[in-house]
């Protein structure tokens, strides 16, 4: 089944509808700025031991534990390719309303991104939004 796409300008949109964002890069790269509202949940993480970024064995469950099958979930990245396979891996999780949001939040050669589409964006929203905070909710 093939991820649907859509732009910076569109997620915003589909925010304030009700969509929610999930923002699948690094704990670290969700501190330095996201789109408001917002939530972390990495898709690779960085090794402790070697450096390398791994896939987060956690991810879907964390996502389970706060969204259900039929949430509609915009996953977004730096610039659109780990939101891809995060999509990918949460379709083949069961979930049917995803979408990718091409170009990231810094943008891609082809699109520009939510930071340079001047859409909102936080530092420090608060844990409810960190993946740390949503790795502890977990039932």
């Amino acid at each position: 089944m093939p991820i649907q796409q859509t732009t910076p300008a569109d997620a915003q949109r589909l925010m304030d509808q009700g969509q929610r964002y999930i923002d699948v890069r690094t704990e670290q790269e969700f501190a330095a700025g996201h789109p408001a509202r917002a939530v972390n949940i990495p898709i690779a993480m960085p090794n402790p031991a070697t450096g390398q970024m791994a896939m987060n064995p956690d991810f879907v469950s964390v996502v389970a534990a706060h969204f259900p099958k039929d949430a509609q979930i915009i996953v977004g990245c730096q610039s659109g390719g780990r939101s891809q396979r995060a999509a990918e891996v949460l379709a083949q999780a069961g979930y049917a309303n995803v979408s990718n949001m091409h170009g990231g939040f810094s943008g891609a050669p082809d699109q520009m991104g939510w930071s340079e589409a001047g859409l909102p964006v936080c530092k420090d929203c608060g844990p409810e939004n960190s993946y740390a905070g949503l790795r502890g909710k977990r039932g």
